[in-house]
Parts: C-alpha cells; sequence; structure tokens
C-alpha cells in the first residue's frame, strides 16, 4: 500500500478577560495562505508524541505555554489542505490573556487575541475547527466547574456568575447557580469584601485547588 499521509496538530486557545471570549490566531508567515491569520499548529516530528507536538508549536508560534490541552478532534478532509494529504490533530484550551505575553516566530507573522465575534478570514478549514472548538467548550462547561484560571486570586462570586453567562452565551438562574457551585465545596468563603458599584460590598471567594483539582479528576457532572 503506498500512503502518503502527514500528521499535523492544532491548538485552539480561547481567552476569558473582563467578560469577553477571544481566541488567539497567528498570521502565517508562508505559503499556502502566506499573510492570513491561522490557529496556532504544525507538522508532528517523527519521534513525538501528539501532546508534545502542539505544546511545542504553540509555544514556538505564540510564546503561549499551557500544561494542558484536550484533544478536540481529528479532521482528515482529503481537500483540507492544498499541501496534500495532512490529517490534523486539532487540541483546545482556556487561559486568562494576561499571564502570558504572546510573541510570533517560526511560521507565525504576528500573533493576536480575537473576539470570538470578531474573526478575521481563517485558513485552511479552521473556521470548522473553531466552530467544533466553542461548541465543545459551551457543552463542556454545563458539567465541568472551570474559573481557577481564569478568575482573580479572590473574587466576588458574581465574577463567576458572569464567566459562565459569557461562556454559555445565555443568561443563567443566578440563584440556582450559587447554590449548585457552592455544593461542589471548591470555593472557599472569605472574610474579605469588595465593594462594587452602589451595591452592599459582596464576599470574596477563592478556588480550593486541592478540592477544585481533585473534583476535575472525579468527573463529577456539574449540571446548570
Amino acid at each position: 500500500m503506498n500512503q502518503s499521509i502527514k500528521l499535523s496538530v492544532d491548538a485552539v486557545v480561547f481567552g476569558y478577560e473582563a467578560g469577553t471570549i477571544s481566541v488567539l490566531l497567528i498570521k502565517r508567515k508562508y505559503e499556502p495562505f502566506k499573510g492570513k491569520w491561522a490557529i496556532p499548529g504544525g507538522f508532528v516530528l517523527n519521534n513525538e508524541a501528539l501532546e508534545k507536538a502542539v505544546e511545542r508549536e504553540l509555544k514556538e508560534e505564540t510564546g503561549v505555554e499551557i500544561n494542558y490541552l484536550e484533544q478536540l478532534y481529528s479532521f482528515g478532509n482529503p481537500n483540507r489542505d492544498p499541501r496534500g494529504r495532512i490529517v490534523s490533530i486539532a487540541y483546545f484550551g482556556l487561559v486568562h490573556p494576561s499571564a502570558f505575553k504572546i510573541n510570533a516566530s517560526t511560521d507565525a507573522e504576528e500573533v493576536q487575541w480575537f473576539k470570538i465575534d470578531e474573526l478575521p478570514q481563517l485558513s485552511f478549514d479552521h473556521k470548522d475547527i473553531l466552530k467544533l472548538a466553542i461548541s465543545r467548550l459551551q457543552s463542556k462547561i454545563t458539567y465541568e466547574p472551570l474559573g481557577f484560571e481564569l478568575l482573580d486570586e479572590k473574587f466576588p462570586f458574581s465574577d463567576l456568575e458572569n464567566l459562565y453567562t459569557t461562556l454559555l452565551g445565555r443568561p443563567i438562574d443566578r440563584r440556582n447557580f450559587r447554590k449548585k457551585f457552592l455544593k461542589l465545596n471548591i470555593l472557599d468563603e472569605l472574610d474579605e469584601k469588595i465593594s462594587k458599584g452602589s451595591g452592599r460590598p459582596a464576599n470574596l471567594f477563592k478556588f480550593n485547588q486541592k478540592r477544585y483539582f481533585k473534583l476535575k479528576q472525579e468527573g463529577i457532572i456539574f449540571d446548570i
């Protein structure tokens, strides 16, 4: 059998900050699609694990280093890449943009955060990859508690509510959400308050890292 298939990886990195969701994109330095925007990624080396490949490509092209990216899907349409038959394994992750200093290098001419509702035209089949990643993210947060990597170390509960409202793209039942989230026992309420606007000072919370990661490992259902 004469098979000539190459393997690549792509990294969809979402950022959440100040009630806004964005995605990290690079402007390609070389053909195909030179000067066009794309999801960071590249070819897997012969003796390289997929997870190492996607972490390496993301670091090389954007300067962003993430310890864990979740595998999204395999994209293998024969015509997805003009260079030949190239199958891409896509990954996705969610970060706080201010935690990183982005820097374009290797195959990237520029790197930039784009709001997900203000995206430029994307190269290859990256529009489809991003669409699926957004759908997966919105599905994921309905069964897994998020927020540890995205909020300040100390935050009012309203910040957590706003995070979920933004990621879901719809309103939530705030009373029910608060009741269910506190029942998970992964937040510590602090003896500190913060004043926002003219309302009463609100108590601050922080994630209990030990209980948070234990819950994630156990895969407890978080239904909102």
